[in-house]
């Protein structure tokens, strides 16, 4: 688990190198491009004198509305942002990719000392070009190599959340689902507060195993198992947040009183503010006991909430799965099976959160018995899910 001291001053954070791009397709009519235009100027005026902005817009075909570059006529930009209109189809990767171009012409001049982001909104289907979510999975993996984190905001019911949640998921970006198009403001001001508050970037975590311990998988997250290793990489980490590699192990019989070294782990990182490479050292062992009570009362209350966290995200998206292969029955009895499994565990160890947690999948599981699996409800699991497994600071968004 890595926790980040509190966030810079604005007078002390690194510079932001930002990208907008916006969908205006026509179905973005009416409030939905009057809201999308109010928040990319709620953006533009969080940022000061050293950042950098572009703004890509793109609907059958993509456009550059501005430059990157430092925005020295706040004039002329809100006039460009409140003079776009709905048109025409949706290019949905060919804006991700015009946006990073605009990202790149700056990255190319700053690699260390800029936080590269993203902000990509859409409300439909991409109809224009490369369309599934493998396709700009792929680009999201591509981003995030180079440093760039894309962060999708998805409007109304008509995107695709499979493909919004994974580009955001793996160029290690944030994911929202926003239902009402009056609430786009403050989405974009509440993730412009993550962006603005970077702290280290470029985090490596490598973790090693004694031969007698066995890494058998990590929960929620793809990291790299080879043998006795594992490795994750994260693009960054954000003032006062905590993220963490939930890891399952494989450990020898031992005897009771002993202790077992478990790993070993090194995390190196960018430190931002002071543009410094850094790294830390940890060391993990299991100590074992026969008294069921002296296990409970040792469990770690931080790791059980996450833990059951990822559990829940993994049954959203089974109870997703199993509904949409025919097996309704099977996707409630995952939600019900895993709410009673949070339930006890909140009971147990005294975990708000989870409590919290199982009435959500309680909820979710009576919405989808009564109204199906409808494009609302799929959306909000899936997006959840996503959100859980990113650990994102700023989660509710409908």
């Amino acid at each position: 688990s890595m926790e980040a001291d509190a966030p810079p001053s604005d007078a002390d954070r690194p510079p932001v190198n930002l990208c907008i791009v916006m969908d205006r397709s026509g179905s973005m009519g009416g409030s939905k491009i009057e809201q999308a235009r109010q928040a990319a100027l709620e953006a533009l005026s969080r940022l000061g004198k050293n950042d950098v902005f572009s703004l890509v817009t793109y609907d059958s075909s993509v456009q550059t509305l501005i430059p990157a570059g430092r925005v020295t006529d706040l004039r002329q930009a809100r006039q460009i942002i409140e003079g776009i209109q709905p048109r025409g189809s949706t290019a949905l990767f060919g804006g991700v990719s015009q946006g990073a171009s605009e990202l790149r012409k700056v990255l190319e001049d700053h690699p260390e000392g800029m936080v590269h982001r993203m902000i990509l909104l859409s409300d439909g289907l991409a109809n224009v070009g490369p369309s599934s979510p493998e396709e700009l999975g792929r680009l999201g993996t591509s981003l995030m190599k180079e440093g760039i984190s894309v962060t999708t905001v998805g409007l109304g019911l008509g995107y695709n959340e499979d493909l919004m949640t994974t580009l955001a998921q793996n160029s290690d970006g944030n994911t929202y689902f926003v239902e009402n198009s009056q609430d786009l403001v403050r989405i974009f001001s509440d993730e412009l507060g993550d962006v603005l508050s970077v702290v280290a970037r470029e985090i490596r975590i490598l973790i090693e195993c004694p031969e007698n311990v066995k890494p058998l998988r990590a929960l929620g997250r793809d990291a790299l198992i080879r043998g006795q290793q594992v490795e994750l990489t994260l693009n960054q980490l954000y003032g006062n947040q905590e993220r963490y590699l939930l890891l399952e192990v494989e450990v020898p019989p031992t005897p009771k009183e002993e202790e077992l070294p478990l790993m070993s782990a090194v995390i190196r990182y960018q430190n931002i503010l002071n543009q410094n490479r850094e790294e830390q050292t940890l060391a993990l062992n299991a100590r074992f006991s026969e008294q069921e009570a002296e296990v409970k009362q040792s469990a770690n209350a931080a790791v059980q909430t996450d833990y059951h966290n990822i559990q829940s995200a993994r049954a959203k998206e089974e109870a997703i799965e199993k509904w949409e292969a025919g097996d309704r029955s099977g996707a409630l009895e995952v939600l019900e099976s895993n709410r009673l499994q949070l339930k006890q565990a909140a009971d147990e160890y005294a975990l708000p959160e989870v409590g919290r947690e199982a009435e959500n999948l309680g909820r979710q599981r009576s919405e989808l018995e009564s109204e199906g699996l409808n494009s609302f409800n799929r959306k909000k699991m899936r997006t959840e899910a996503v959100q859980e497994r990113q650990q994102q600071l700023n989660k509710q968004s409908y």
